[in-house]
């Protein structure tokens, strides 16, 4: 078996894992069931995942688990228990204490007083956030990313399907940056039908072979709003965005697609220091 031959291998198995870590968060994930996935030992497994992705099994889990976790608490009713229920956890008390231990304070408060409240009007019609939009002139941006279908905070899926392929390729580089093209309003797309694309700039030379394909990003001005803290409380900046700045600013929208740049890796700091710059294209 050649170099390369090994690496599509370990490529299938990369996506296969991921897959099947994604689709069944709400269960018990055991680190030699996603080994058997894998097809290779538990202890070779786990080095050559942590190789490729910079993390854990178990650290993925968690962060992936804890991420859809916090959407749920700002963007539904859902009962706390419910969420540590659907998150994979056996009892609440284990839930409020992992989530405090990530995101500052337990999910009841959270709701209540996380990062989201800031992007809610005060009595006097302002938001608490200190919020910064800059007008900026970019050129065309050549990317290449895997799609996605569904919902707008799963697009990791996609992220791992994409630097997980990279990697396994040998095309990765440490100056690509990190896109997410946002195809549709899920105001007005159901959830499951949303597209969206995963991309990494700088991949000129990546052939565009599945599951990769080329999206280019239109040249022109954007409005781009910084944004700090958890990819669960975006929704709230596009909202503030949209509703707030837009028709304030004295510019109009154009019919071009909204992209996020990821500044960070949520593999390396906590999600309330995440930052986010969001693009909106105008006319």
């Amino acid at each position: 078996m050649n170099g390369d031959t090994a690496w599509a291998l370990y490529e299938n198995r990369l996506r296969r894992v991921s897959a099947y870590i994604h689709d069944h968060l709400d269960e018990e994930l055991d680190m030699e069931r996603l080994a058997e996935i894998a097809c290779m030992s538990s202890y070779h497994w786990h080095r050559i995942y942590r190789a490729i992705y910079g993390e854990t099994l178990a650290a993925t889990v968690k962060r992936l688990r804890l991420h859809r976790a916090a959407g749920e608490i700002v963007r539904t009713e859902l009962a706390v228990s419910e969420i540590a229920k659907r998150s994979g956890y056996p009892n609440l008390q284990s839930f409020n204490r992992i989530f405090k231990s990530v995101y500052g304070m337990p999910p009841a408060r959270y709701r209540k007083e996380g990062s989201h409240t800031a992007f809610e009007p005060s009595p006097d019609g302002k938001t608490k956030a200190m919020l910064d939009v800059t007008i900026r002139e970019i050129g065309p941006i050549e990317l290449i990313g895997v799609a996605h279908t569904g919902s707008y905070m799963q697009i990791d899926k996609a992220f791992e399907t994409l630097f997980g392929t990279l990697y396994a390729r040998g095309l990765a580089k440490p100056d690509m940056r990190m896109i997410g093209v946002y195809l549709d309003d899920p105001d007005l797309v159901p959830e499951k039908k949303l597209r969206s694309i995963a991309c990494v700039t700088g991949a000129a030379e990546v052939p565009a072979a599945a599951p990769f394909e080329r999206r280019t990003i239109e040249g022109g001005d954007y409005a781009v709003l910084r944004h700090k803290g958890p990819y669960a409380d975006m929704s709230k900046s596009y909202q503030w965005l949209f509703a707030d700045w837009l028709p304030k600013s004295g510019r109009q929208l154009k019919d071009g697609v909204m992209f996020e740049e990821y500044l960070n890796n949520p593999r390396e700091v906590s999600p309330t220091e995440l930052l986010t710059d969001i693009h909106m294209p105008l006319v």
